[in-house]
């Protein structure tokens, strides 16, 4: 039996060539998962990444309010004193719901950026018949510039 060896292709036939430098022919760079965090908004004005920043943090973060994550979850996303912000307003209940057929329903998240490493949010949470406000800041921090919530509000 004689076994014969054949030349596998170089390159992966659904992707696209890339130069030595990681940009494909067309000059474009691959996106990296943390892409949308890398962009730095301009001084008092939010960057075009900043919002979708802002939103999904709000998302999870009004889902640790009303009790459906765990607010360990969102513990390397907040410095020590975000943390304990979040902490006693978990334990306070500042979103309770009404019931359990009450799901949270958040309204369009407002966003300003008082300095390029910092970004301000807030938005309107909807719990049945009762509205509260969530407010939090995010900050640029460490040698990596992973964003923290440094501050929590409800209300």
């Amino acid at each position: 039996m004689t076994v014969r060896f054949t030349a596998r292709p170089t390159a992966h036939p659904h992707r696209r060539p890339r130069d030595a430098d990681g940009c494909d022919p067309a000059g474009r760079r691959p996106r990296h998962p943390r892409a949308a965090c890398a962009a730095s908004p301009g001084p008092d004005s939010p960057g075009p990444d900043s919002g979708a920043l802002a939103a999904r943090f709000a998302h999870r973060l009004v889902e640790v309010l009303t009790g459906a994550r765990p607010s360990g979850q969102l513990m390397r996303h907040t410095s020590l004193a975000g943390y304990g912000q979040l902490a006693s307003l978990v334990r306070a209940g500042a979103l309770r719901r009404g019931g359990p057929a009450d799901r949270p329903r958040l309204g369009p998240v407002h966003d300003r950026s008082p300095a390029p490493d910092a970004v301000e949010a807030c938005v309107r949470v909807d719990l049945g018949r009762r509205h509260h406000v969530v407010a939090f800041r995010l900050e640029q921090r460490g040698p990596a510039g992973q964003w923290q919530c440094t501050a929590v509000e409800a209300r």
